[in-house]
């Protein structure tokens, strides 16, 4: 069974957070997929301090909530990270997590290589900066050597993109464009992970060992 791990970025429970859920709430009924969700919401995060603890000496200075995140990014056949908009771009909170996963592969550089990233972003202008925020989470995939995804042309070319117009989980669930891209974005994810074997049948990833490319 594919595993799809659901990350929201959002420090609050409004848009993001619904939005994730109703991702992964989709991806197991309609698509048989096994979830998992992951919230920073009242979580502790630090700041990656770049001191190279993990490239010298293995795993994170920092012992907080990120031990979360690292096992369901082990435990994945794909990553959808969702983040609300805060200035044009991802939350900073989203983007703590992203810069703390370098701590992951740090010592195996490979680890990520071959699982599948998609990305959503919600925000309260119709064109606030969603696409930033979801360029800035397909470079991470890029940079770790994952299989970014979006839900193809017309309507969901990068990722999923949501309007709340500032009114929250009402405002996302009211967006039915909204919800066409997340649809569309998470049967694509499922269509490029079975198209590349990234569910292996006997559980065991090949890629993570370095026995094959993708």
């Amino acid at each position: 069974m594919l595993k799809l791990f659901g990350i929201s970025g959002s420090p609050r429970t409004a848009a993001t957070e619904w939005v994730v859920k109703e991702a992964l709430r989709y991806a197991g009924e309609k698509r048989g997929v096994e979830t998992r969700y992951f919230s920073v919401r009242g979580k502790k995060l630090n700041f990656c301090l770049h001191c190279d603890h993990c490239v010298k000496k293995g795993g994170c200075v920092h012992d907080d909530a990120m031990n979360e995140v690292y096992s369901g990014f082990e435990w994945a056949d794909a990553v959808l990270i969702g983040t609300p908009v805060y200035q044009g771009t991802l939350s900073g909170q989203t983007k703590v997590l992203l810069d703390r996963m370098r701590a992951f592969v740090a010592r195996k550089p490979h680890r990520l290589r071959g699982k599948v990233g998609a990305a959503v972003a919600d925000g309260g202008d119709r064109t606030g900066g969603q696409e930033l925020a979801i360029r800035a989470v397909v470079d991470f995939y890029l940079i770790n050597e994952m299989l970014p995804v979006g839900g193809g042309s017309f309507g969901a070319n990068l990722g999923a993109s949501f309007w709340s117009r500032d009114k929250g989980a009402a405002g996302v669930k009211a967006d039915e464009e909204g919800l066409k891209s997340l649809y569309k974005t998470l049967d694509r994810v499922v269509e490029v992970c079975r198209l590349v074997g990234v569910c292996f049948v006997s559980g065991k990833r090949g890629v993570e060992e370095g026995e094959k490319e993708i």
